[in-house]
């Protein structure tokens, strides 16, 4: 693989795992624009409105059934292995490490079965080290993490299927790595825990924050990025795919910008997330078997500044972001638009450059 080289054109057959998830599904629409042959391999049973519309073949198969991988692979000239178990808790541990790796390895394997010519896996910054991190000194793709710092299964089973990734990279697979970092924006059905955040504020559940900091970005500029690493990544090198690295505080701050909502102003410690984190998993997970409503992973991942530095993506690839406000609203819009937000809340949001409230 070579910088320069070409990516995913039209007519060209494409497979993307989870295509019908948040991130996936943006990757299908930007190969869409670049009028590819697109084919989203959907898990059994999962939702697939966010390919409404679309001119996609939508195949359903599990990643843990290698044969239903490759099967859904065959004719693919490239490949963007998106899917992933993203979750802060599961009933099954096991699913974990069954979907995040041994699905990797799957997919990995067909890559190599029927000679694609490039693929695009989506990790995570949460296989990064973060000691030391703060809004203004970030990391950056060689900031190791100490493993007993990777908190929770889902940071655990990406961790390991990286590896593996890495490992078949340096066997001569063509594929490269991207890591986003926290995306929002449309589509976001599960939704995911960073959309969660957007919508718990949305409908006035967040009382206050904690001393962290996350980097936004939108879900479309990850999607692009995603093809530029196609396009022009370096195998087995990883790309950051971030924006704005924002204090929590200026996280809440710009939502209650975009819409109008008051903002949250209490702080509270460290400390008594991770108390709150420790009795939901204990009660909520491990004695009512039902997900946690403050996740301990979600706890952990709240005492720590997530800050990155995306200089090489936007230096190698040509990746670009827009500013977190427009990734924000957005996002917000959408989840107004889907219904998702209690009705007394949507009343009171107004949106920028409108001066009109939404609709309830």
């Amino acid at each position: 693989m070579t910088d320069g080289a070409a990516g995913p054109g039209a007519g060209d057959r494409v497979l993307v795992t989870g295509g019908a998830g948040f991130v996936g599904s943006s990757v299908v629409r930007a190969l869409l624009e670049r009028g590819c042959e697109v084919v989203a391999l959907v898990e059994p049973g999962g939702d697939t409105a966010n390919l409404d519309g679309l001119e996609v073949e939508g195949v359903f198969g599990d990643l843990r059934d290698a044969s239903a991988v490759s099967r859904a692979m065959s004719g693919s000239r490239f490949v963007f292995h998106v899917a992933a178990l993203y979750r802060f808790w599961a009933p099954d541990p096991a699913a974990f490490y069954d979907i995040n790796v041994t699905g990797t390895r799957n997919v990995m394997d067909a890559v190599a079965a029927h000679g694609v010519e490039r693929a695009v896996y989506t990790s995570t910054v949460g296989t990064l080290g973060l000691g030391g991190a703060t809004t203004d000194a970030p990391v950056d793709e060689r900031s190791f993490a100490h493993v007993d710092h990777l908190f929770g299964l889902y940071k655990q089973s990406k961790y390991v299927a990286e590896h593996e990734v890495l490992r078949a990279a340096a066997e001569g697979l063509p594929v490269v790595l991207v890591q986003p970092t926290t995306p929002v924006g449309p589509r976001d059905r599960g939704p995911t825990p960073t959309g969660r955040t957007v919508l718990e504020f949305l409908d006035g559940r967040i009382p206050g924050y904690v001393d962290t900091t996350l980097n936004i970005v939108d879900v479309e500029d990850v999607a692009a990025g995603q093809l530029l690493a196609a396009d022009r990544g370096r195998q087995g090198r990883s790309y950051i795919l971030g924006g704005e690295n924002l204090a929590l505080r200026d996280v809440l701050a710009t939502l209650a910008a975009v819409t109008g909502l008051p903002v949250p102003t209490r702080r509270f410690p460290a400390a008594l997330a991770l108390a709150a984190g420790h009795v939901s998993d204990l009660v909520e997970g491990r004695l009512l078997h039902r997900e946690p409503s403050v996740p301990l992973e979600g706890a952990r991942m709240s005492t720590t500044h997530m800050s990155f530095d995306d200089t090489r993506a936007r230096e190698e690839l040509g990746y670009t972001s827009r500013p977190p406000a427009v990734a924000l609203e957005r996002a917000a819009r959408w989840f107004v638009d889907e219904g998702r937000v209690r009705a007394e809340r949507v009343a009171r949001c107004t949106w920028p450059g409108t001066g009109v409230r939404a609709r309830a």
